[in-house]
């Protein structure tokens, strides 16, 4: 938890002394009020002085007044210094979801880091907004009240003794019971986000199979276990209050027997028992609040261990020490083995081979070969298990890598695109392009003609993920973003894989013209996109099959030519 206070900066420092401080003030007020109240009523009404008692009375307005002042500003700076920090800590752990490679994204998965970007930063802030008051109000309340207390009474003071122990062993019982019901509670809600976000994302698949009844019963599953789970860890922390409720009761009948007795041999008068049991009141009070923060705490500390796991680790991925300068565009693979952790089976195998600047590499296979695994290595999305990927005879691992991605353009198979304009979303592959390299970049996208469809061109709205587009327009969007970079490393990850044959065809002799001095890397189910390649990779249940050209691969490898037969037909492929 104290590992996240370095996010308390710039104004909210300020904030977080000026809380304290006027809490200090309010707890100074809090603490004279039973000292002027007793006052009132052993010299005030006891020598039936009514010029005392009105002086004395204004007087506690007068402190009450600051001490509710006091109080005020202590909120409003406390939950200015915790808005703050808040704010502070999502971004930086924004920032550091941004850095990580897919390896860490994966282990953490996406549900968990919301919860931890949203649930675990506000239990974390709220704690600090509770802390700036309360740390401060119970402390001090508890130790003035003691010594006002003192100076009551000595004898009184004793009962204190047994009461606090008694409180404290409570307390340290029923926390530590609860600390494992918080993690267990936290990682539910990961799991209700998981559901509900798996939900929300397939919502066509659910209407489309009308199985919304197995995904009501799996959310309700899902929510019933936060619910059993949210009970058990109040359950076990809701016994404090009547403990301590109990304790204190029991604390001011002790105070009424002894005190009465007291006063019936003249050795206390009437108004310092009353004071004495408002400094009771207030110690109690302060203990229950003090209860309270504790019970917040354990459940702030189990989000503030959850945000620090991500903060704390390592990208897998990140820049050496000296970097080297990228100076041409030949892609080379050299005995890559890849797995995606370690435990897990290669997905590639022993990968070998050269592309040479400017040459056009298709890549083939049936599902599962590990066709998006092996393009992956290129921009260092994952890095290899053993062996090395090249790029102008330097190791991809030893180059910058922002000047890496800046020469690569990547269109992955699971196509994204963001929420606000067309042209919002083509900006991401440049940003500063104008509308005649939009023009440029979409006509050879094949989108020019839709996007123009309509009369808002370039500020025609995309919705969520580009839900109010089809596949294929979204494939195209994603294309013709990547394509206004001009990367010298093009990527198309069964890009094309939504339009027809007529337009793949236009979109192929488009990105042929364009990229003509570029690598490009094509993988696609369909042969008709990779036929015209100079090399054609054939991969295998992660190995390199055989590679060469469209005639060679018919005429040497049995995986390329059932797949040109079934999808070509077996005349076609005899006649070459």
């Amino acid at each position: 938890m104290t590992k996240l206070l370095k996010y308390i900066k710039g104004n909210a420092i300020i904030y977080t002394i000026l809380a304290p401080l006027m809490m200090f003030i309010e707890v100074i007020m809090d603490l004279n009020q039973p000292k002027l109240m007793s006052d009132i009523i052993d010299i005030g009404i006891a020598n039936g002085d009514i010029s005392y008692v009105l002086n004395v009375g204004f007087k506690m307005i007068v402190v009450a007044f600051i001490g509710i002042l006091g109080g005020m500003l202590c909120g409003i700076f406390a939950t200015l210094a915790s808005m703050n920090m808040g704010k502070n800590i999502r971004q930086s752990l924004f920032d550091k979801i941004q850095s990580l490679s897919f390896l860490e994204i994966d282990k953490f998965k996406t549900s968990s880091l919301i919860t931890r970007l949203t649930n675990d930063v506000t239990q974390v802030q709220n704690m600090v907004m509770m802390g700036l008051r309360g740390m401060v109000r119970s402390p001090l309340i508890f130790l003035g009240g003691i010594i006002m207390s003192l100076t009551i009474s000595v004898k009184l003071s004793m009962i204190f003794l047994i009461a606090i122990p008694l409180i404290i062993l409570s307390v340290t019982l029923i926390t530590s019971k609860s600390i494992p019901f918080f993690t267990e509670m936290q990682k539910k809600i990961d799991n209700v986000n998981l559901v509900m976000r798996e939900n929300l994302l397939g919502v066509r698949v659910v209407k489309a199979f009308t199985i919304e009844n197995k995904v009501r019963e799996r959310f309700s599953n899902a929510n019933k276990e936060l619910m059993d789970t949210s009970i058990k860890a109040q359950g076990v922390t809701i016994l404090l209050w009547p403990l301590v409720t109990l304790i204190m009761n029991l604390s001011v009948v002790a105070v009424l027997w002894f005190g009465g007795n007291y006063v019936n041999n003249g050795s206390l008068e009437i108004g310092k028992i009353m004071a004495f049991i408002n400094y009771l009141v207030q110690i109690m009070g302060s203990l229950n609040m003090l209860v309270m923060i504790i019970i917040n705490f354990s459940r702030a500390k189990v989000s503030a261990e959850r945000i620090n796991e991500v903060l704390d680790i390592e990208s897998s991925i990140k820049d050496r020490e000296n970097t080297e300068k990228i100076e041409n565009f030949d892609v080379e693979f050299k005995d890559v083995y890849f797995k995606y952790n370690k435990d897990g089976e290669y997905v590639l195998k022993g990968i070998s081979f050269k592309a040479s600047e400017g040459e056009k590499i298709g890549i083939i296979g049936p599902t599962g070969s590990g066709k998006s695994s092996l393009i992956s290595l290129i921009p260092r999305l994952y890095d290899t298990t053993s062996g090395s990927v090249m790029i102008g005879n330097k190791d991809v691992r030893s180059l910058k890598i922002k000047d890496l991605r800046k020469i690569i353009g990547v269109v992955l198979q699971d196509t994204t695109l963001f929420s606000g304009s067309i042209a919002d979303n083509l900006r991401f592959g440049m940003e500063d392009a104008n509308e005649e390299m939009m023009d440029s970049a979409t006509r050879d996208a094949q989108a020019f003609e839709f996007i123009n469809s309509s009369n808002e061109g370039y500020n025609r709205e995309v919705g969520q993920r580009g839900k109010n587009l089809s596949g294929g327009q979204k494939q195209r969007i994603s294309i013709a973003r990547t394509l206004i970079k001009n990367p010298k490393i093009l990527i198309l990850d069964d890009s094309s894989s939504a339009l027809d044959m007529a337009t793949e065809s236009k979109l192929q002799n488009s990105i042929k013209n364009r990229m003509k001095d570029a690598t490009v890397f094509l993988i696609a189910q369909r042969i008709s996109a990779v036929m015209d390649s100079d090399k054609i990779i054939v991969l295998d249940n992660g190995e390199i099959a055989a590679i060469g050209t469209h005639k060679e691969l018919i005429k040497n490898c049995e995986i390329y030519r059932s797949i040109a037969i079934s999808q070509l037909g077996e005349e076609v492929v005899l006649n070459v």
